[in-house]
C-alpha cells in the first residue's frame, strides 16, 4: 500500500502493517479468532483474514528488516515515523520506506524484490541521486547503485 501511495502500483498478495509490540498484542487479543487466524501453526506475526484469505504480516517496531539481525535500520515506531495519509490510509513516508526496503534487500537474499521496488520507485518517481544524503548511511551506496542502474538503462520499448 505504501508503494501505491508513492505512485508505484504493484500487485501484492499480502498487507504489511507496522505496529508497536503493544499494538500487535492488542490485535491478537481483540481479533485473532474473530476474523483473523495465524497463517500457519506457530505463526506469531503473520495472519490471514478469515473472510478474504488475505495475508496480513505485522512488522514490529524495533525489530529489523530482511534477515532480522541487528542493523542500523530498524522498523520505526508507527507513532513517530514520518508518514502520509491518503484516503484515510496512513503509510510510511518515502525516505523511511526506501531505508526499510534497502536494508531488507541488502541483508536477505530472499528479499531481492525489495531492491527491485526501490529501483522501480526511482524510475517511477524520477528520484534524484541527492536523495541518498537523506537516507541512513548504511543504505546510501546501494541506493546510488540502483539509481545509476536506472539512469544507465536503455529506454524500455513501448
Amino acid at each position: 500500500m505504501a508503494l501505491g501511495g508513492h505512485a508505484y502500483a504493484r500487485m501484492t498478495e499480502d498487507v504489511e502493517v507496522l505496529v508497536s509490540a503493544e499494538g500487535l498484542a492488542r490485535f491478537e487479543e481483540r481479533l485473532v479468532g474473530r476474523g483473523y487466524a495465524p497463517a500457519h501453526p506457530g505463526a506469531t506475526r503473520i495472519f490471514r483474514d478469515a473472510e478474504t484469505g488475505v495475508r496480513v504480516e505485522f512488522l514490529v517496531a524495533g525489530e529489523f528488516p530482511g534477515d532480522g539481525r541487528p542493523k542500523p535500520v530498524a522498523f520505526p515506531d508507527p507513532e513517530r515515523v514520518a508518514s502520509i495519509v491518503e484516503e484515510g490510509v496512513r503509510f510510511v513516508a518515502l525516505e523511511p520506506l526506501l531505508e526499510l526496503k534497502l536494508a531488507s534487500g541488502i541483508s536477505a537474499p530472499h528479499r531481492l524484490r525489495d531492491l527491485a521496488d526501490v529501483q522501480d520507485l526511482i524510475r517511477t518517481r524520477a528520484l534524484a541521486a541527492e536523495l541518498a544524503q537523506r537516507l541512513d548511511p548504511s543504505v546510501r551506496d546501494r541506493y546510488l547503485e540502483l539509481w545509476r542502474a536506472v539512469r544507465d538503462a536503455p529506454p524500455e520499448p513501448r
